[in-house]
C-alpha cells in the first residue's frame, strides 16, 4: 500500500483505467456533474481509498484563485424550515465539489453584518444568503454584490442579486380562503418581522384573501412583530382576551404557531373546537399533533438545490449579472385544525 502522499491523480488513473481529467472529477465530487457512472465513481472512490490519497485543496486553491467554499448565512438554525434548507444546499455544494462555511445570523442585522464581513474575509468563493430582510447595504459595492451572491427565502425585489423563494403570496392567499370557504369571518394574522419579504407577500396574500371574497379585513387583527415563538405565544394569549375573539388564526410562521399551541394549552382552550390554526410552513411534528395542524408546505428542498446551482452558475461565468426571482409553488396541506364556524361564531 502507498504511504499517505505518494499517491497521485497519475496513479490512480491508471489503477481505473480512465483519463486523469475524469479521476479528478470524481475526487473533487463532480463525478454526476459530468455524468460519469456511478461504477466509475466507485472504482476511483475505491482505489483512492486503497492509495491514502488526498485531494491537495490549497494547490488547486491557488492554481485556480478559488477556495472551493461557500458562505451560507440563514437567520435560526433552530427553525426546521432552515436547517432543513441549509442541509439541502450543502449537500448540493458537496456534489459539486464545495465546502460550506455556515453562519446564523439569529434575526438580527448585526450579526448578519458580522457574519457577511467574516465569510468576505475567508475568501469563499460565493455566498448564499437568508437575510433578515430589513437593511440590504453591506451585501453591496455600488449597485453590484461585493461576491458572487444569491438569496433564498427572503429577497429585495430592487437589487441586481437573483434570488429564489417559495410563492408565499398565492400560498397565504389558498391559507386563508380556506378558513373563509369555512366560515370564518373574524381572522386573526400572527405577522414576523416587519419589512421583510416573506413577512409582506403573506400578510398581503392574508389581505387579498379577504378582498377575493369579499370581505373587509379588520387591521385590529393583523399582530405580531417577529417569526419567533414568543411572538405566537404572547399574541394568541391577548387574542383571546379580547371580547370579541377571533375563530381563527393564520400564523405566518411555523414557530409562531408553535407559540400559539403553548398558549392555547395553558388556557384551556382547544383547536380546532375553539380556535381554528393554519400555519405557513409546515414543521416536522404538525401532522403528530392531536389535531395534526393545517399547513402551507414550503419546497425547501428545491428552495435549496435551485439557489446552489444559481450560485454555481454565477462562480462558473463571474460577468452574469441576471437578477430577479424564482417563485418556487407552496400547497396546502389540509388536516384537521380548521372547523366548519356556524352562525353562533359570527
Amino acid at each position: 500500500m502507498a504511504r499517505e502522499g505518494d499517491a497521485t491523480l497519475k496513479i490512480i488513473a491508471a489503477k481505473s483505467g480512465v483519463s486523469v481529467p475524469t479521476v479528478s472529477r470524481v475526487l473533487t465530487g463532480k463525478g454526476e456533474r459530468y455524468r460519469i457512472s456511478q461504477t466509475t465513481i466507485d472504482l476511483v472512490n475505491r482505489i483512492a481509498t486503497e492509495l491514502n490519497y488526498t485531494p491537495n485543496y490549497l494547490a488547486s486553491s491557488l492554481r485556480l484563485k478559488r477556495t472551493f467554499t461557500l458562505g451560507l448565512i440563514i437567520p435560526d438554525i433552530s427553525n426546521p424550515f432552515f436547517s432543513n434548507l441549509a442541509r439541502s444546499i450543502e449537500k448540493a455544494a458537496r456534489g459539486n465539489g464545495y465546502s460550506i462555511i455556515l453562519c446564523d445570523s439569529e434575526e438580527t442585522t448585526k450579526i448578519e453584518i458580522e457574519s457577511f464581513k467574516l465569510l468576505e474575509s475567508r475568501k469563499v468563493d460565493g455566498l448564499i444568503v437568508s437575510p433578515v430582510g430589513q437593511e440590504s447595504r453591506h451585501f453591496l459595492a455600488g449597485n453590484e454584490p461585493r461576491v458572487p451572491m444569491v438569496l433564498v427565502d427572503r429577497y429585495f425585489p430592487e437589487l441586481r442579486i437573483p434570488y429564489v423563494t417559495s410563492d408565499s403570496y398565492h400560498g397565504a392567499i389558498d391559507a386563508v380562503e380556506h378558513l373563509i370557504d369555512n366560515g370564518h369571518r373574524r381572522i386573526a394574522c400572527i405577522q414576523g418581522l416587519h419589512n421583510t419579504s416573506s413577512n409582506i407577500d403573506r400578510v398581503r396574500g392574508y389581505a387579498d384573501a379577504h378582498t377575493n371574497r369579499g370581505l373587509k379585513v379588520d387591521e385590529s387583527l393583523i399582530v405580531g412583530d417577529n417569526f419567533g415563538e414568543e411572538n405566537g405565544y404572547i399574541e394568541a394569549k391577548i387574542l383571546m382576551k379580547r371580547a370579541q375573539r377571533p375563530t381563527a388564526v393564520f400564523c405566518v410562521g411555523n414557530l409562531i404557531s408553535l407559540g400559539v399551541l403553548r398558549a392555547l394549552a395553558e388556557e384551556g382552550l382547544s383547536i380546532p373546537h375553539d380556535l381554528s390554526l393554519i400555519s405557513f410552513d409546515d414543521h416536522p411534528y404538525f401532522s403528530f399533533l392531536s389535531p395534526p395542524i393545517t399547513t402551507v408546505a414550503q419546497q425547501n428542498k428545491e428552495l435549496g438545490r435551485i439557489a446552489a446551482k444559481l450560485l454555481l452558475e454565477r462562480i462558473e461565468s463571474p460577468r452574469t449579472h441576471e437578477s430577479g426571482g424564482i417563485f418556487v409553488p407552496t400547497k396546502l396541506l389540509v388536516r384537521n385544525s380548521v372547523r366548519r364556524a356556524n352562525g353562533n361564531d359570527l
